[in-house]
């Protein structure tokens, strides 16, 4: 594979990962990213603070739900993460993915460490 192909395949990937704006729904009572997975958030994330406190290693396993663009509605914004890059919170509260969640639908991520949890509407 040469240099210009792997640039344009990590640049695919990094591109699912962020959004210009996410779109988050309600499913099963839970809220889920644009492509079904479902949305987990932090305890140790102050509500309204404006800040992650899942960087590094933890936001490899809990990926960020980024975009440019809030999703529609009051409850939602953006945070900028200590990269510059934005994410997107409800109430507050940022959202985050679980690495271990295999397929929508999936919730294994719930209760991990006694701080992760599901996102409730």
């Amino acid at each position: 594979m040469t240099r210009f192909n792997a640039l344009i395949i990590a640049l695919a990937l990094a591109g699912c990962h962020s959004m210009p704006y996410a779109q988050v729904s309600v499913q099963g009572g839970v809220l889920v990213g644009p492509n079904g997975m479902t949305l987990y958030t932090f305890d140790r994330d102050v509500a309204g603070s404006g800040q992650s406190m899942c960087t590094g290693n933890c936001a490899v396993n809990w990926p960020p739900l980024m975009a440019t663009m809030a999703p529609e509605g009051t409850d939602y914004s953006l945070i900028q993460r200590a990269d510059g890059a934005r994410q997107v919170a409800y109430k507050g509260k940022p959202l985050y993915y679980w690495s271990k969640d295999k397929m929508a639908g999936d919730r294994t991520g719930d209760g991990v460490n006694n701080v992760w949890h599901l996102a409730t509407p």
